[in-house]
């Protein structure tokens, strides 16, 4: 047991459960129209502690114990053998006790089953949010969490087994996420007024702290998942802020040069997407490289929400798959190139090394891909078969506040 990692495991968990529920909370619920600022902020509490709690259930097992190439065993359902209480004593996961392993990947599958909610946002019925969420969580986060970080000599994951990088989710949370939102879009159809009616941001400045208050618990989920106060966490963390600022800058620089002003959403998007794209990344490259994948991240994550979105014509509402798909997408690939040693990563010892590596990043981004969507689909339409996805129209012109929740945000 090491304190200073068990330390530093604490600290990474308290920040990763900042981004979520009130970071991400905030940026979505600034997003949306003041009608429903609530409804979001209630989505994203609530799949986060469905995802947490599930989790301790039967998740952690199945993705982080041994089993198959897709799916672990069930020895550790309801956290089984970490603590015994005859004895006091912890099951440890190298310097860590497990149970602290597992309550920090509990942040991340909590705040993945969260992100989704963004895509269908102002529409859906809260009570389909959450069957939706259970399926999806059990049969697509927990597998391709499995499949790309679980390490075993006899049966790892299948991603994993052939050398798939993936530092802290840019395929198990971004991707995966971003995906299944699409999907959801396209299930669910577009809000009542798309494309004819203005439908504005109603709190940028909500927006903007939720956006700070994500970059800066994003330095948990990146420099956290070296899973040790070590030399790896520190390149990380750096890592984490330059690609970050390198974003805000080259989504400014883009967006001012094709829309003749800089927004502050954009500088505040641009922070997601670069927070996104050194995901996969974070701790295995160097600064310059993580720099190089902010900066592309911002600059492709401008068309994601832009152009991308027009050719896919779904109303993915906060742009979900617009950032974090294609924002995932881009450092997991990018992550194979700088992750050599000839461009200041801390891997692959040759530059004919890079074209195998890239082409296993790939197989991993489309093996989600295909995944996340088939499952997704499947869990939508059992939530629309049991509770129905979508309020009636009166009530999404009304607002999910005070229709689904009786409450409003704000008073006159």
């Amino acid at each position: 047991m090491d304190k200073a990692d068990i330390s530093w495991l604490l600290v990474s968990t308290l920040l990763v459960l900042m981004m979520a529920v009130p970071g991400l909370a905030l940026f979505y619920g600034g997003l949306v129209r003041s009608k429903n600022v609530l409804s979001v902020l209630m989505q994203v509490l609530c799949t986060f502690a469905l995802g947490v709690v599930l989790w301790f259930i039967y998740g952690y097992s199945l993705a982080f114990t041994e089993g198959n190439a897709f799916f672990g065993g069930f020895s550790r359902v309801f956290f089984s053998g970490m603590f015994t209480p005859a004895d006091g004593s912890y099951a440890m996961s190298a310097s860590l006790t497990e149970i602290l392993f597992a309550s920090f990947q509990a942040t991340f599958a909590g705040i993945t089953c969260a992100l989704i909610v963004g895509s269908f946002a102002e529409r859906v019925r809260f009570s389909a949010v959450l069957v939706f969420t259970a399926i999806w969580f059990t049969f697509a986060y927990v597998p391709i969490a499995h499949m790309v970080w679980f390490v075993s000599e006899t049966a790892p994951g299948l991603m994993n087994a052939k050398g798939a990088l993936d530092f802290a989710g840019g395929t198990v949370v971004h991707i995966n996420a971003g995906v299944a939102g699409l999907v959801g879009a396209y299930v669910i159809g577009k809000r009542v007024g798309y494309g004819r009616e203005a439908m504005q941001p109603h709190n940028l400045p909500m927006t903007y702290i939720g956006a700070m208050l994500l970059w800066v618990g994003w330095f948990g989920f990146n420099a956290g998942s070296s899973l040790a106060a070590n030399e790896g966490a520190t390149l990380a963390f750096f890592n984490t802020m330059v690609a970050t600022a390198g974003a805000v800058l080259a989504w400014t620089l883009t967006e001012w040069s094709l829309k003749g002003k800089p927004s502050m959403l954009g500088a505040a998007s641009g922070a997601i997407a670069g927070l996104v794209g050194i995901t996969p990344a974070a701790g295995l490259v160097g600064p310059v490289g993580a720099l190089v994948i902010g900066v592309v991240a911002g600059v492709i994550c401008v068309w994601g929400v832009n152009g991308l979105k027009r050719m896919l014509r779904a109303d993915d509402a906060l742009d979900v798959f617009g950032v974090h798909g294609v924002g995932g997408i881009v450092g997991a690939l990018l992550t194979g190139v700088f992750n050599a040693k000839a461009l200041g990563g801390p891997g692959l010892d040759s530059v004919g090394a890079i074209a195998g590596q890239v082409w296993v990043q790939l197989e991993g981004v489309l093996l989600t891909i295909i995944w996340s969507g088939i499952v997704a689909w499947i869990a939508y339409k059992i939530a629309d078969m049991l509770c129905g996805l979508r309020v009636p129209e009166d009530q999404e012109r009304e607002g999910l506040d005070v229709t689904s929740h009786g409450e409003s945000a704000y008073h006159s």
